[in-house]
C-alpha cells in the first residue's frame, strides 16, 4: 500500500482506501447513528464522499448550487470558472446576457436559515463578471435577456 501511496503523490493524485462492507452498513444507519459510526472509527466522512471529492480535485472540477421555491440543483463547473461561464452552464444565453451574481455560502445558509436573512445580515454579495466561482457557492445569476 505505501509503494501506491508514494506513487500517487509522484503523479499528483491521491489514494483513498475503501471498504464496501463498512460503506454498506452506513448506508443504512440513520443520519446520527452514522455520524457516532464515523467518529468513532476517526472518520470525517464515508470513504464514497471522500473519493468523490479526489475525483473532483482530481479532475479540476467543483460545484455551486441554485436555490429557489421549486429546486435546489448543484452544477459542475471547472475551477477557476466566472460567475458568466457558471451561468452559461445553465444556459448559454445566461453566459452572454450576464450581469451580475448574487452570491452567498453555504455557512451562512447554515446559520441564517434563509435568504432574507443572509440579506438583512449582509451576507449576500453581487458579484460581476470577474468573479472567480468558489466550491460551494450558491449562486442566483440577473441577465439582461
Amino acid at each position: 500500500m505505501q509503494r501506491v501511496r508514494e506513487r500517487a503523490k509522484i503523479e499528483g493524485g491521491a489514494v483513498v482506501p475503501v471498504c464496501g462492507k463498512l460503506e454498506a452498513e452506513l448506508s443504512e444507519l440513520a443520519e446520527a447513528d452514522r455520524k457516532e459510526m464515523l467518529e468513532t472509527m476517526g472518520l470525517a466522512e464515508p470513504a464514497l464522499a471522500t473519493l468523490a471529492h479526489e475525483a473532483y480535485k482530481l479532475l479540476g472540477r467543483q460545484s455551486y448550487f441554485t436555490a429557489g421555491p421549486k429546486e435546489i440543483r448543484a452544477w459542475e463547473i471547472p475551477v477557476g470558472a466566472t460567475a458568466p461561464q457558471a451561468a452559461g452552464v445553465i444556459h448559454t444565453d445566461f453566459e452572454k446576457a450576464f450581469i451580475r451574481a448574487e452570491i452567498y455560502s453555504l455557512e451562512d445558509l447554515k446559520q441564517y436559515k434563509t435568504e432574507a436573512a443572509i440579506k438583512a445580515a449582509g451576507k449576500m454579495r453581487a458579484e460581476g463578471k470577474a468573479y472567480v466561482m468558489k466550491d460551494g457557492d450558491i449562486a442566483h445569476f440577473l441577465t439582461g435577456a
